[in-house]
């Protein structure tokens, strides 16, 4: 039995020791600036009043973070992803875009030199056609070239 009475006298001595502790964390907590202030609100003079909802308040508060955080954590990466992601597929489109301007101005660079060869092979034909066929044509040009020439 005395070791019953030991154990029980014990058991209260610490819980005793753990009250006074409590009341002590509970006391400098209240002596913060930013607690008496917000203590001194309604909703502090409520919570203070009425424990349960306080404890159902703090219990809300403590458990909720996490979810809270980890949302708004997702929220960020998604935000900063989407923006990276727009970066990268601008950089992208400009990227095709310039290659698919690279190579419609090269096929008009390829179309204006065939199209500029072939007019140049008409004139040269034609001009030796015209010269074969109609010789006093060219040599009346000649004349005047040459004229031209003596008279500078």
């Amino acid at each position: 039995m005395e070791m019953q009475h030991s154990s029980s006298s014990s058991s209260v001595t610490d819980f005793q020791q753990l009250w006074g502790s409590w009341t002590t964390l509970v006391s400098r907590l209240y002596d913060d600036p930013k607690v008496s202030q917000l203590m001194n609100t309604k909703i502090g003079l409520y919570l203070s009043s009425h424990p349960v909802a306080a404890l159902a308040v703090l219990l809300f508060s403590a458990i909720a973070a996490l979810p809270i955080g980890l949302f708004l954590v997702f929220a960020l990466v998604t935000s900063v992803m989407s923006v990276v992601g727009f970066v990268f597929f601008e950089a992208f489109l400009l990227f095709v875009g310039g290659l698919s301007l690279l190579c419609v101005l090269s096929g008009i660079a390829l179309f204006s030199v065939v199209v500029s060869s072939i007019f140049n092979v008409f004139y040269i034909t034609l001009s030796n056609i015209l010269k074969h066929y109609y010789p006093h044509l060219t040599k009346g040009k000649e004349r005047e070239t040459s004229k031209l020439k003596e008279m500078q």
